[in-house]
């Protein structure tokens, strides 16, 4: 799989969710540039050196994010504010993105993986 899978995957949304998605995309390219883009589990994923980055997906009412193995861990005040599944995250499609905090994750998360090397 390639990012041509997950251009498909994105074409699947309009309006402010795919711009959500989009920006999400592109923060995690200008934070980790060398990281690579797939589909996996239905989500879009992000490895890093080999190792789970992050992953997204669009689901009815929110956009789920999952930064496992320890990023949920390391971030659990922070995601107290949000509903919570098995290692994931749920951000509203109706409150604005916390821009602010998937950086935050997606730079802890490189952090984790560059030291585990």
């Amino acid at each position: 799989m390639n990012s041509n899978d997950v251009d498909e995957y994105l074409a699947r949304f309009g309006g402010e969710t795919r711009e959500r998605l989009d920006y999400m995309r592109r923060l995690i390219h200008e934070q980790v540039p060398d990281a690579v883009e797939s589909l996996a589990y239905g989500l879009v994923a992000y490895k890093y050196k080999k190792k789970p980055l992050v992953y997204f997906g669009v689901f009815k009412t929110h956009i789920g994010f999952y930064a496992t193995p320890n990023g949920h861990e390391a971030f659990a005040k922070d995601f107290s504010a949000y509903k919570q599944g098995k290692g994931s995250v749920q951000f509203p499609l109706d409150q604005p993105l916390p821009i602010e905090l998937i950086c935050r994750v997606v730079e802890h998360r490189r952090r984790t993986i560059d030291t585990t090397q």
